[in-house]
């Protein structure tokens, strides 16, 4: 009876799964092996190759790897100032970092794009201290700050985790052996965050590489991601073929990403 019910209970998340997941799935799997006329092919996939697509495909790599290491260079000392102030989990200052993640990040990058642009608040206010504008709008590094600032609680709360989970013992034993602050920092604190680094670099790179509204907003449409060239693929040259393929393209990534995750994170990393 037990196992039955079990069963029954789990029925709902399976119609979602299939449903939701497994279907489209192998929707992307069709029309990236076909053509329009449903013959199998290969072309869909070796589109990669042309330089239209590579080109996009080498820069969403290039941004996303950028902001994820800036994320994590903010998220782990700000992870670790949050620990060693004992600030829990339903403390106002742990809010505030959830808080944007609550948040629809549409209007989030609109924001910025008010901010950057070129008669935009941060220009005015150089103006009026009679400083030289900016013209950081339409630029890939507006486009890192847009993932930086939509992405970086990803890499906080994971973090943020992890180190709370590290008994103070551990690392009071490590001063007492006379290990400086730097050696218990690199050889006990990062070796046993690990668990939550990983996480985090998945949940920022992941998306970073796939966005194509960040770069919509904050590159003007003049900087393409590969998530752009599938999305206009879609939307603008009623062309699935060629966009599930280059969604099979990054999936590779998307499969790597989780295979180092499933290596490493042995749950510790889960934000919640």
């Amino acid at each position: 009876m037990k196992n039955k019910g079990t069963r029954l209970l789990a029925a709902p998340y399976l119609i979602w799964m299939g449903g939701f997941i497994v279907i489209p799935l192998l929707l992307v799997w069709y029309y990236a092996f076909t053509d329009k006329t449903g013959a199998f092919t290969l072309d869909n996939l070796t589109k990669i190759f042309l330089w239209e697509n590579y080109k996009p495909l080498y820069l969403a790599v290039l941004l996303s790897l950028c902001s994820t290491i800036l994320c994590f260079l903010l998220a782990f000392p700000l992870a670790m100032v949050l620990r060693n102030k004992k600030v829990g989990k339903g403390s106002f200052v742990a809010f505030i970092f959830i808080l944007p993640m609550w948040m629809n990040s549409l209007l989030r990058i609109l924001a910025w794009q008010t901010l950057l642009e070129r008669k935009g608040v941060l220009n005015e206010i150089l103006l009026a201290l009679h400083l030289p504008t900016q013209s950081l709008i339409n630029t890939p590094y507006a486009i890192i700050l847009g993932m930086v600032y939509d992405f970086l609680p990803f890499m906080i709360l994971p973090i943020y985790n992890t180190l709370s989970k590290i008994d103070d013992n551990t690392i009071n034993a490590a001063y007492d052996l006379g290990a400086s602050f730097f050696t218990t920092l690199f050889r006990v604190i990062l070796p046993l965050s690990i668990p939550g680094i990983v996480s985090g670099v998945t949940m920022v790179f992941v998306p970073a590489l796939t966005t194509f509204a960040i770069s919509n907003i904050l590159g003007g449409g003049k900087i393409f991601l590969i998530g752009n060239v599938i999305e206009q693929e879609f939307t603008v040259n009623s062309n699935w073929n060629v966009g599930s393929g280059l969604s099979m393209i990054l999936m590779v990534f998307i499969i790597a990403s989780m295979a180092i995750l499933s290596r490493y994170d042995n749950g510790e990393g889960a934000i919640f």
